[in-house]
């Protein structure tokens, strides 16, 4: 692809190394950018430049905030015994839109992937293994999307979780297996959450 100024193969450049953003989608993007008004595009810089300087990471669930702790964990009416362990703030945002849970959250940062070099120490499992053992947590619910990863980390979390009391269940399979979590629709994923099931149950099944 030639370009007639290096500004905007530059700019083409820094679009295209977003997720799913190819150069062909990039250059119309920076096209598009530069057809608009100058005070959108800086409203958009200053919106970026924003997020990576003052966003936080809630120091309880390490969620996406912007305070030390989310409006989450800080709200009183909700159900502080149950924690629903996911992966990152997408699925957060996937079963708050339900309207079915009323309990915490605890986001692990990502799944155990050995191929990709992820292992248990660089997940947020021993701030959540300290949490259970404080004693006010009654039930964790593993809310990890159906896939290899997925079960092994649930399984991880399960095996350090041994000897202590505490009830663990897993959103039931309306989940498809290999599905992606943030993509299942409100209503499947309003009801895997009502009809979760023990986490050992789930390691029974074929």
């Amino acid at each position: 692809m030639e370009f007639s100024s290096k500004l905007l193969e530059n700019a083409v450049y820094e679009m295209s190394q977003l997720p799913g953003i190819g150069k062909r989608t990039a250059l119309r993007l920076v096209l598009h950018l530069l057809r608009q008004p100058e005070t959108q595009t800086q409203q958009l810089t200053k919106a970026l430049g924003a997020l990576r300087e003052d966003i936080k990471f809630c120091t309880t669930c390490h969620s996406i905030s912007d305070t030390d702790i989310c409006d989450i964990c800080s709200n009183p009416g909700r159900n502080r015994e149950i924690i629903c362990v996911v992966e990152d703030i997408r699925d957060v945002m996937a079963i708050e839109s339900t309207g079915q849970f009323r309990g915490l959250y605890h986001v692990l940062g990502g799944k155990i992937s050995p191929l990709d070099g992820i292992g248990p120490q660089e997940l947020n499992i021993s701030s959540l293994i300290e949490k259970v053992k404080s004693g006010e947590v009654q039930e964790l619910i593993f809310a990890l999307s159906a896939t290899m990863e997925g079960d092994t980390t649930n399984f991880y979390m399960y095996k350090q979780l041994e000897g202590i009391d505490i009830k663990t269940s897993t959103i039931a399979r309306g989940i498809g297996v290999n599905d992606e979590l943030e993509y299942a629709d409100e209503v499947t994923l309003g009801r895997s959450i009502l009809n979760r099931i023990p986490f050992e149950n789930a390691l029974k099944s074929p």
